[in-house]
């Protein structure tokens, strides 16, 4: 309702300022008569274009009749009258006929521009809306990316975390064996000093004998130290860190913690080691923890094998393309092919007391050096788990 009254007053105000717009032009014209002659065709055309334009087109066909009746009325003959007579008629429909033209072409441009600036302002308000549709879209993208950056931050943790438990499970399983490696070097220590006091306390002490038995205690002081040293690395929470490293070395370290275990259950690591391996980037820690799992389910393989020897196979090899890679073959029960396919999947495992977590995560060590770790039957029973490095030269896998 108030939409419609607001309509009617403006349109009575166009029709008004059309009345005005002639009134005026009839006025100035009925003045200036005398002095130029009839100079209404101009000031009623300017009064058609100003009613039309500010008017609309309502408002100048108001202004076109208005000013046809006063043409009519005042200033063409006879004067006074709204006959025109028969020699005037030419002139006056000519007049009429350029004042509604005018007002055509007027009210056409009018028209026009009026269309132009709604499609202008619709364009502008779709632009504005595009535009506060994308800001929003790339506000949440950021929030999406800030999130996702927490989550892979947090993500990276909890892996190390894991990892890291990994690693202390493993060791808890070594801890006959770790027992075992730190008393030998000990027991070594303390036979050495006692028979370097030994040779000592003699009435006439042999130096000689006496200095190889301290040579003898430091070396097995030194082996214990290393022992602890190899036991504490694996432990630590630290930061991995890549750098150019002998891969022989490497699987040396790690299956000298590993033999105790071996050597309970009556199994042989047979390390086949290729002297002409090229050194390879990554972190020392990490990959011992892939072979020492490794070889740990080599050895838990081989357990209830009673009916050939227990032999793990542990070999290194250059391949092409800077490749090298690492295989532990084991004498076991072997994997079926329905286990062979889950063996990797995180908390599947075949063993009593296992995690299920130790191959996906040596697996996602091995990848994350830019290698491959995978498993197949060697064809005699057991299982061969292998994997590939890029040499410290060589391309990524």
């Amino acid at each position: 309702m108030q939409t419609s009254f607001s309509s009617i007053r403006l349109a009575l105000v166009h029709y008004g300022l059309a009345i005005m717009l002639v009134s005026f032009a009839l006025a100035v014209s009925l003045a200036l008569q005398h002095s130029f002659g009839n100079p209404f065709w101009f000031f009623f055309s300017v009064a058609v274009i100003l009613s039309t334009w500010f008017g609309r087109a309502g408002a100048g066909w108001l202004a076109v009749a208005c000013s046809t009746l006063a043409v009519m009325y005042y200033f063409t003959p006879p004067l006074r009258s709204f006959v025109v007579a028969p020699s005037e008629l030419p002139f006056f429909l000519t007049f009429v006929a350029c004042e509604v033209g005018v007002t055509q072409l007027i009210a056409w441009r009018k028209r026009v521009d009026e269309a132009l600036r709604q499609a202008r302002d619709e364009l502008e308000a779709r632009v504005a809306e595009r535009t506060s549709e994308l800001k929003d879209a790339n506000d949440a993208l950021l929030r999406q990316m800030v999130e996702q950056k927490r989550t892979e931050e947090t993500l990276q943790v909890t892996r190390s975390e894991l990892t890291r438990v990994a690693r202390i499970t493993t060791i808890g399983e070594l801890t006959a064996s770790i027992a075992h490696e730190v008393n030998q070097p000990l027991a070594a220590v303390v036979a050495n000093a006692d028979a370097c006091v030994a040779w000592l306390s003699r009435e006439h002490p042999d130096l000689v004998e006496a200095r190889a038995a301290a040579d003898r205690a430091t070396q097995g002081a030194t082996r214990a130290s290393e022992v602890i040293a190899r036991i504490r690395s694996l432990i630590s929470k630290a930061t991995p860190e890549k750098s150019r490293l002998e891969i022989n070395r490497v699987i040396e370290q790690t299956v000298a913690l590993a033999e105790g275990q071996a050597s309970r259950n009556e199994v042989v690591i047979d390390c086949k080691l290729s002297p002409v391996v090229p050194p390879v980037l990554g972190d020392t820690i990490q990959l011992q923890q892939v072979i020492l799992n490794l070889l740990m389910n080599g050895i838990e393989a081989m357990i209830s094998v009673t009916d050939r020897p227990r032999i793990l196979v542990i070999r290194s090899e250059s391949q092409s393309r800077g490749q090298i890679r690492v295989s532990v073959e084991d004498s076991g029960v072997g994997v079926s092919a329905e286990v062979m396919g889950r063996l990797f999947e995180p908390f599947f495992t075949t063993r009593a007391k296992g995690m299920g977590m130790g191959l996906p995560i040596s697996r996602s060590i091995i990848e994350a050096h830019g290698g491959r770790l995978w498993a197949e039957s060697n064809g005699s029973g057991g299982a061969i788990f292998q994997f590939t490095l890029p040499s410290g030269d060589g391309p990524a896998a």
